[in-house]
C-alpha cells in the first residue's frame, strides 16, 4: 500500500513537473509572439531602415530615462541619420528621468539637430523634455503645457481612529516620516515640502527658458502655474513652433535640412537582449514591482504634474 502510495506522489510530482514546463514554454511563446508583432507594427511605420530622420517615441509615464536615452545615442552614433525627431506622448512623470533625458537631448543637439512632435498629449514633463530640442511641432488639439510641480499624501489619521488602527513610528530626524498618513502634516513640515516643490518648479521654468526664452510671447511664470493649453493657443504663447502632425513635421524638417533622397522616417528601437527564463523572471518582477507600486500611497515629491492625477 505504501509502495502504490508513493508511486501516486511521485506521479503527481511528474504532473506537476510537466505542468510546469509547458506554462515556461507557453510563456516563451506568448511573449516572443508579442514582441514579434509589435516589431511588426513598427515596421509598417518605419518607412526606410536607412531613412535620414529617426524617430524616437517617448509615450506613457516617464518613470525612467534608460531606454529614451539609449535610442538617442544610438541615433547620434548612426552617421546615416542627419536629424532625430523625438515623437512625445506623454503626461509627464518622474523628475529626475525627465531631467536627464532633456540633458541628453541639449547635449546631443549641439551635434545633431533634434526636434519634437507632439502627439495627443505631451504635458509636464512630457513637454519638459521637447523644450530641449530645436523646434516643437504640435496638433492642433494637442494638450500640452501643465508647467508644474505637484505633490499628493493622504491624511488617514481619522480613518486610523475609526478602523482602532494604532501606528508606532520610530524616528531619527524630525521630518523622517513627513508624509506620515497616520497624522496630519505640521505647519512646519507643509512649509518645508512646499520650498522644495519651488525649488523644482523653478528648475523647470529656467530649462524651458535656456532652450525658449526668447520664443515665448508671455511670462514664464504666467505660463507655468500647470495650466493644460490646446496646441493652437500654445503656438500662440510660444510654447510651441509650428501647427503639423508628425509626417507633416518629418516633411517639414527633411525640407530645411536640404536632406539628400526620398524623405522616410526612420523608427528607433530600444536594444534587445537575448530573451532567456532570466529575463522572463525578471520582466514579470518588474511588472509586479509596478503594479505594487501603483496601489501604494505616493508620499514622494518626485513627480512632475500628471494629466488626469
Amino acid at each position: 500500500m505504501s509502495r502504490e502510495r508513493s508511486k501516486g506522489i511521485v506521479g503527481i510530482f511528474i504532473l506537476v513537473t510537466v505542468l510546469f514546463f509547458i506554462f515556461i514554454v507557453f510563456a516563451f511563446y506568448t511573449v516572443s509572439q508579442l514582441r514579434e508583432s509589435t516589431s511588426m507594427g513598427e515596421s509598417l511605420l518605419d518607412s526606410s531602415k536607412n531613412a535620414a530622420i529617426a524617430v524616437i517615441p517617448i509615450e506613457n509615464e516617464i518613470m525612467d530615462s534608460k531606454r529614451v536615452v539609449e535610442m538617442l545615442l544610438t541615433a547620434e552614433e548612426d552617421k546615416d541619420i542627419k536629424a532625430i525627431l523625438l515623437r512625445i506622448d506623454s503626461p509627464g512623470g518622474a523628475v529626475a528621468p525627465t531631467q536627464e533625458i532633456y540633458e541628453e537631448v541639449r547635449r546631443i543637439n549641439k551635434i545633431k539637430p533634434v526636434y519634437s512632435s507632439f502627439g495627443s498629449v505631451a504635458a509636464s514633463g512630457g513637454y519638459y523634455i521637447g523644450a530641449g530640442t530645436r523646434k516643437i511641432y504640435a496638433n492642433a488639439g494637442t494638450l500640452t503645457g501643465s508647467i508644474g510641480v505637484i505633490m499628493q499624501m493622504a491624511d488617514l489619521s481619522e480613518l486610523f481612529k475609526f478602523a482602532k488602527f494604532k501606528q508606532e513610528t520610530i524616528k531619527a530626524g524630525r521630518y523622517k516620516d513627513i508624509g506620515n498618513p497616520g497624522r496630519p502634516m505640521t505647519d512646519e513640515e507643509r512649509e518645508f515640502l512646499t520650498k522644495l516643490l519651488a525649488g523644482t518648479h523653478q528648475q523647470f521654468k529656467d530649462d524651458i527658458v535656456a532652450v525658449r526664452g526668447r520664443r515665448l510671447k508671455v511670462d514664464i511664470n504666467e505660463l507655468a502655474q500647470g495650466q493644460i493649453f490646446h496646441g493652437t493657443e500654445a503656438k500662440e504663447m510660444g510654447l510651441v513652433d509650428e501647427i503639423a502632425g508628425l509626417w507633416q513635421a518629418g516633411r517639414m524638417i527633411h525640407k530645411d535640412l536640404k536632406l539628400k533622397g526620398k524623405f522616410a522616417l526612420r523608427y528607433m528601437k530600444p536594444q534587445r537582449k537575448r530573451f532567456s527564463l532570466t529575463d522572463l523572471m525578471q520582466e514579470t518582477e518588474d511588472t509586479l514591482s509596478t503594479i505594487r507600486g501603483k496601489l501604494e500611497t505616493k508620499s514622494q515629491p518626485s513627480y512632475l504634474f500628471q494629466l488626469g492625477k
